[in-house]
């Protein structure tokens, strides 16, 4: 592969005789190395972490990489407890890898590069991006899964996620993932529209005569996705009787047409949907473990679309691409609107009112206020109230009574202003520093000085 970028980090000291050593052992074992003064702001990179790096949690900028980069960590000197390598995860590395011999480490870290490469080849290409419309960190978290998952397993999928994330897009990626060579067809049932009685039928067919109106030899679900994928819309709405009948035909991949006593044998990638935590109390809604375990050996959660409003500019213009073939632009108060809307329905909801709004735009130039629905607009007869309200004033009486300086009552506001911007934009550094009028460098830089603090 290409030479593989390194980014050195030692504690308080970028180089260290010790992080040089590795570097050298590194090239000897036959790496191509290009040193990097920061991490990337996309692709990949190897972070060479000393022993007082991952101890110290390593200095500005480590744990705000760029979205979409991938920071492979190699950690050298002794084996650090488990939860510094947990910790760091959550710091911006994508894995870890402990030093050992270096052409073992040279082994792992290409082999590892190549498949994220892989990955993201893929995650960039059109058969990806013009079906699941998205950049932000979270949704680009779940892309990569999903790819990895068909890609590169044969593993039973449970998709989850609130109704309208679009769980049954993700369902049909990986069946189009999907690298079987003699691959068949997506078969889909949707659950909740199961009759108990017809149940056996839907999922295994019938012989003829097995029941009143059976006039014909039926083929079920199990037997039509032979070779291909059987996807279970909303599996957890089945009822108990009907996931017990599922359970052998699932593990086995074997079962009987109703009214026949021939067992029959079908292959195929199960992925199942639900909106329902399937692990809740089985008081509340009942759903067998032992089958829940057989369809879960690969969980995907799909985020809200709250969790990913960076995506809303990029839907909009997809779902106006299907009914314009130049889209229009949008008055800035519409896109305000947009962007701001609280969506229950998620992905669908934002859709819905999209496609409202576009049949009624006419004539040339932007989609306009008057063009959103009137039960879309938003309500302007009070004024928000101002922020410095009785609650800020109150608690600057009490600062100014404990006798706290001016400049501790400014550094204590600006971090929790940082934090609860951080929050409200899930994590984004970007957001969270055009929500606080500043450069997002200036914001890694305010976070990291306060984590130097003792």
């Amino acid at each position: 592969m290409d030479s593989i970028p390194f980014w050195c980090v030692g504690g308080r000291k970028r180089r260290t005789p010790r992080l040089e050593s590795c570097l050298s052992q590194l090239r000897r074992a036959g790496l191509e190395i290009e040193r990097m003064a920061e991490p990337p702001s996309a692709g990949y990179c190897v972070a060479l972490l000393d022993e007082e790096a991952c101890r110290t949690g390593v200095p500005i900028g480590f744990d705000l990489p760029a979205p979409g980069a991938r920071l492979l960590g190699v950690l050298v000197g002794s084996a650090p407890p488990p939860e510094a390598e947990w910790a760091l995860l959550t710091r911006g590395l994508s894995d870890c890898l402990l030093w050992s011999e270096p052409r073992t480490v040279a082994k792992q870290i290409v082999v590892r590069l190549e498949r994220w490469r892989e990955v993201d080849q893929l995650l960039a290409s059109p058969l990806v991006r013009r079906h699941l419309v998205g950049d932000s960190p979270p949704w680009i978290r779940v892309l990569r899964q999903v790819i990895e998952l068909a890609c590169f397993t044969d593993s039973p999928a449970l998709v989850t996620g609130q109704t309208g994330t679009g769980k049954e897009l993700v369902a049909r990626l990986i069946h189009t993932l999907d690298r079987r060579p003699d691959k068949k067809e997506l078969i889909l049932v949707d659950c909740t529209t199961i009759v108990p009685e017809l149940s056996g039928s839907e999922f295994f067919g019938h012989e003829r005569g097995a029941f009143t109106g059976a006039v014909a030899p039926r083929e079920g679900a199990f037997a039509l996705a032979d070779r291909g994928t059987l996807f279970l819309d909303e599996v957890g709405e089945l009822s108990p009787p009907l996931q017990a009948g599922l359970l052998r035909a699932v593990e086995e991949r074997a079962y009987r047409r109703v009214g026949g006593n021939e067992w029959r044998t079908t292959e195929f990638r199960l992925i199942c949907a639900t909106h329902r935590d399937l692990r809740e109390p089985p008081a509340l809604r009942p759903f067998r473990r032992d089958l829940y375990y057989r369809i879960a050996a690969w969980q995907i959660h799909l985020p809200s679309l709250v969790e990913r409003r960076a995506d809303i500019p990029a839907l909009v213009d997809h779902f106006l691409r299907g009914v314009f073939d130049e889209p229009p632009p949008l008055d800035p108060a519409v896109r305000d609107l947009l962007l701001a809307r609280e969506y229950p329905g998620n992905v669908r909801d934002l859709r819905q009112l999209v496609l409202q709004i576009a049949k009624r735009h006419v004539g040339p130039g932007p989609i306009t206020v008057g063009e959103v629905p009137e039960e879309e607009r938003p309500a302007t007869d009070e004024p928000s109230p101002p922020w410095t309200d009785d609650g800020f004033r109150q608690a600057l009486h009490r600062a100014v009574q404990l006798r706290v300086t001016l400049k501790e009552i400014g550094q204590r506001a600006t971090e929790t202003a940082v934090d609860l911007a951080m929050r409200e934009e899930q994590g984004n550094v970007g957001r969270a520093a055009a929500r606080l009028g500043v450069t997002p460098r200036t914001l890694q830089h305010r976070r990291a000085a306060r984590r130097a603090r003792p």
